[in-house]
């Protein structure tokens, strides 16, 4: 296979991290994009082109896709990773941190998706993957926000398939399960912080400690990052990618959980709240 031109965003840690180092692999041109520029020496090493990037910065996002274009004259392949995570009751959350959720989860894919567009379209071909999660299809408690904003993720990679397919551009959704990243290494103190001390204490505390648990908890059964990527891989590479890859530790258990429930039953299952 040819080597596609790629551009990964969050890739200074994480799933971005892990997909960057398999597309390079792979044999592909690889520009990882991230705030923290320092933390992607692997990917430099690899063979890779580090680009330091906010992704709610506008001019930031124009001048990495330009970057590539320049020096390549096309972009075969975006991969949507970078985003963020907010924990609180919806009553206690500020909607500034919801803006911001939305700003990182689904405005900046959105831009930069209208960027690389134009010259996908010209070359008749391109694969858009949209890191979203299982999120983007089931809810839990004390994370409204970032479950809406996958759930709005997903919405717009539905209508952004139907839209492209005619130019010969795959739009594609990843769903991990829980797989082990630093994303929610802020998780309890975030959770006592917004809702610790109010009507939602007692759900916000439960939910810090199973965060917290030692040894048995689910974190020593999450998923490697490098599941993920090797699914991103096989889309990126593939005539007819799936429009859906669900992937890692608990994604397919949650997912027909959540399918074969009622939603009161779900709730229940969750929450322990008949």
């Amino acid at each position: 296979m040819a080597a596609k031109i790629c551009l990964v965003t969050g890739a200074s840690s994480g799933i971005g991290h892990a997909t960057a180092l398999e597309l390079l692999r792979a044999g592909h041109i690889v520009y990882g994009a991230a705030r923290r520029l320092h933390m992607m020496g692997a990917i430099r090493e690899a063979g890779g082109h580090p680009l330091q990037m906010d992704v709610t910065k506008e001019e930031d996002l124009q001048r990495v896709v330009r970057t590539i274009l320049d020096e390549h004259q096309r972009i075969d392949v975006l991969v949507n990773n970078a985003g963020a995570v907010v924990h609180g009751a919806v009553e206690d959350t500020p909607l500034e941190l919801a803006r911001g959720e939305f700003e990182i989860n689904v405005f900046a894919p959105a831009r930069l998706t209208q960027l690389v567009l134009p010259q996908m379209r010209e070359q008749r071909s391109g694969t858009i993957v949209n890191v979203s999660s299982i999120g983007g299809e089931i809810a839990l408690p004390l994370g409204a926000w970032y479950y809406a904003s996958k759930h709005a993720l997903e919405a717009f990679s539905d209508t952004l398939r139907m839209e492209t397919r005619q130019f010969g551009i795959d739009v594609v959704v990843i769903q991990p399960g829980i797989i082990k990243t630093e994303f929610e290494a802020g998780t309890a103190r975030q959770l006592r912080e917004i809702s610790g001390n109010g009507a939602y204490r007692k759900m916000a505390e439960a939910m810090a400690a199973v965060v917290e648990a030692p040894v048995g908890h689910q974190s020593d059964q999450a998923s490697d990052p490098g599941v993920v990527a090797t699914a991103i891989l096989r889309a990126v590479e593939s005539d007819q990618p799936e429009t859906r890859y669900v992937v890692g530790w608990q994604a397919e258990a949650l997912l027909n959980l959540n399918r074969s429930l009622s939603d009161r039953e779900f709730d229940a299952r969750v929450t322990g709240f008949a």
